[in-house]
């Protein structure tokens, strides 16, 4: 659940990839700043029961308080906390409600203190440190070669983010570092996480404080729905929009691997197309499942206590490895 809007948007760009189809300005803003919100969402989760595994409870009740505060501006969005489904191929499902823009930009101006509270909780925290430092190392090059990805593979000194790399949704006209470490081990992934939640505030800030006015729907009426208003009102209206329900649309006969950078890691959905419309393959490349499969290296040689520690530290959602 801490992925949904991941999962949403890149099965969308995949489509739209797919469709030769680009979501107007405003819908592409839209989409990083939820996209930003919910990376500082399931940041928050990971950083809560992270410690709880390990033996601070305190860090569980502070992160919840402002993961809450997100997960009640998905819910102004679009009537959903948890499981939200907004993002359309073509743009968004409706526009942002009246004063949604305020409520962001009031939670950036106050998130980076909150993140001081956790800091002065756990970063030079002995026990934290003693629990954390030297275990779970993971070199770059055992990072690469098990194909580990997000913020697993950064903290071993790999500087490969896909915001950066390779630009989707307008994510290259915002300003922000990808933040690395050193040494690979459970106390970097920490703080590569810390510093990223950090980094999206910061976009998330960019995007409100630049948020264009606009469509949020491309002109494309074969695989967008007709305005409300529209349906209400025209019969022709109605008919499209029951005809879109119902079959869906075709789109053209080829294949396509559109990926982003989830929470996670790198989240890539491929498609191949028959003409029809229905995928005629269709696979997902999770990062959880890819992530976990370097533990057996991260923990050898390591008490049990450690695994704790490490398997804390990579971040996994069980329903996602479980394929």
């Amino acid at each position: 659940m801490r992925r949904r809007y991941a999962w949403y948007r890149n099965y969308v760009l995949a489509v739209e990839k797919l469709l030769g189809l680009e979501a107007p300005p405003r819908a592409q803003a839209v989409r990083v700043l939820l996209s930003e919100l919910q990376r500082i969402s399931s940041h928050l989760f990971w950083l809560g029961t992270h410690a709880h595994d390990i033996g601070a409870m305190t860090p569980l009740f502070y992160a919840m308080r402002e993961r809450d505060e997100i997960l009640f501006l998905f819910e102004r969005v679009c009537g959903s906390r948890l499981t939200p489904s907004y993002f359309r191929v073509g743009g968004l499902a409706q526009d942002l409600p009246e004063g949604f823009e305020e409520k962001c930009r009031e939670f950036t101006r106050t998130f980076n203190a909150h993140v001081d509270e956790y800091e002065t909780l756990l970063t030079r925290n002995k026990i934290w440190m003693k629990r954390t430092q030297g275990v779970g190392i993971l070199s770059a090059e055992e990072a690469v070669n098990w194909g580990q990805t997000g913020p697993n593979l950064r903290a071993s000194n790999v500087n490969w983010d896909l915001r950066k790399a390779m630009p989707y949704c307008g994510y290259e006209n915002y300003e922000f570092l990808v933040p690395t470490g050193k040494n690979g081990d459970v106390y970097d992934r920490y703080l590569v996480r810390m510093m990223e939640m950090r980094q999206s505030n910061e976009i998330a800030r960019q995007v409100v404080e630049k948020m264009p006015g606009g469509a949020i729907l491309a002109d494309d009426p074969k695989v967008v729905y007709p305005p409300k208003d529209k349906v209400q009102e025209s019969i022709e209206a109605l008919i499209h929009h029951f005809h879109l329900a119902s079959a869906g649309f075709p789109a053209p006969p080829g294949e396509v691997y559109a990926s982003i950078e989830s929470p996670k890691g790198e989240l890539g959905f491929y498609l191949i197309s028959d003409g029809t419309n229905k995928p005629w393959r269709f696979r997902v490349r999770p990062p959880s499942f890819v992530n976990l499969s370097a533990l057996s290296t991260m923990v050898e040689g390591r008490l049990i206590s450690d695994v704790v520690a490490v398997i804390g530290s990579i971040d996994i959602v069980l329903t996602e490895v479980d394929r």
